[in-house]
């Protein structure tokens, strides 16, 4: 028993003591293995520093290469914003001139440097090109030419270019202009064929269309209605024995023809002018009465809105508009201050409609009326007092 209890404490001891070598060399190798990692780290950063200075060299030859193609490129670039920067100028130049002057006033300005391209100075180098062709011309005369060819080079090269921009806007703006022009300005100069030789003493009674001689109203359920004036029919009867009536409206011809077909039965409208026949101008149609073919001063415009709608207020004869009231005579109580008109012929309309200061024709007309019948009469009563005191 005390053998084997001796042999199990020594293979115990022998068991402890090779663990704790086993421990010993496993630290060992641990440790020296942790201490063997810094150094492959200082070797691996060592190993890297030439790495990093080829690419600082490569990021500097970059940089370098980025400077040179900038140098390079700086004389296109210095060009590109020099021709952007005249084309703005151009352009806010053009835009000046076309809303200070007309295009008559830029030709007459302009005139000067557009005639300048056709100045040469040849004249003053054909005074020296016999000299210098002459054997016996001098060095002088040869330099003389040669810097007189030069300045007519740099002349020619300096006008050219902007006397060909300015006749290049002028061609532009009066292209641009004509078009415009058929849109606003009336169809013709004469909207009216000549007066009949015969007819040279009558007065042109120029009408308005909507709210002068009808009116139209459009609603939902029923769409558009076109409703006549009272008394309309009977004013177009009457004035056609002393004018020559003319429609002017500035609806559109595939209105106005089809209404006044309907509304004149009897032929007492002569002519019908449309839309085209009108001056646009501040966003508005404006009947142009100069432009009828006709003598002004025998010219009579009425219509419901005469003052905004006529370009000459002074041939205007204004009207209450028509909106659809079942009481109004406007039309009617016109008609005695137009026949009076018609029968005497004054000299200049437009001096007679002067003195009536923007008023109601009718309502004041009918009261001179008044006021003359009054004094005619005091006249014959002191007449008649007169004679019988003398008997």
């Amino acid at each position: 028993m005390s053998s084997n209890v001796v042999r199990s404490r020594i293979t115990s001891t022998l068991s402890k003591n090779i663990n704790n070598r086993r421990r010993f060399f496993n630290s060992d190798v641990v440790s020296g293995a942790s201490k063997k990692e810094p150094i492959i780290a200082s070797q691996s950063i060592m190993s890297d520093l030439p790495a990093a200075a080829a690419a600082a060299a490569a990021a500097a030859e970059e940089e370098a290469a980025v400077a040179q193609n900038a140098e390079r490129k700086s004389p296109l670039r210095f060009l590109t914003y020099g021709i952007v920067g005249a084309l703005t100028g151009a352009t806010v130049a053009a835009g000046y001139a076309t809303y200070a002057y007309t295009s008559d006033e830029i030709e007459e300005k302009t005139k000067y440097l557009r005639e300048s391209v056709k100045y040469a100075i040849a004249d003053d180098a054909s005074a020296v090109e016999p000299n210098f062709l002459n054997p016996n011309g001098s060095d002088k005369d040869y330099e003389l030419l040669f810097t007189l060819k030069y300045q007519k080079l740099l002349y020619s090269a300096a006008m050219t270019v902007p006397s060909k921009a300015v006749e290049l806007y002028l061609d532009l703006r009066r292209l641009v202009e004509d078009h415009v022009r058929g849109f606003t300005e009336p169809t013709s100069d004469k909207l009216l064929p000549d007066l009949h030789p015969a007819e040279q003493h009558v007065f042109t009674l120029v009408l308005d269309l909507n709210e002068t001689l009808l009116f139209s109203d459009w609603k939902r359920d029923r769409g558009w209605r076109t409703f006549k004036r009272p008394g309309v029919d009977a004013f177009l009867d009457h004035m056609a024995k002393f004018y020559e009536i003319v429609v002017f409206s500035d609806q559109l011809n595939m209105y106005v023809d089809p209404v006044c077909e309907r509304l004149d039965k009897n032929n007492c409208i002569r002519y019908r002018l449309s839309r085209g026949a009108t001056r646009y101008q501040d966003g508005k149609h404006y009947r142009d009465l100069s432009k009828l073919n006709r003598d002004p001063n025998k010219i009579l415009y009425v219509s419901g809105h005469a003052f905004e709608s006529s370009l000459q207020p002074e041939n205007c004869v204004p009207i209450k508009p028509y909106k659809l009231e079942e009481d109004d005579t406007a039309l009617l109580d016109l008609i005695p201050f137009l026949e009076y008109v018609a029968r005497n012929s004054p000299a200049d309309i437009r001096a007679v409609l002067q003195s009536y200061e923007r008023k109601d024709i009718a309502k004041e007309f009918l009261e001179r009326s008044k006021d003359y019948q009054r004094r005619m009469q005091e006249q014959r009563k002191q007449q008649t007092r007169f004679w019988r005191s003398s008997r």
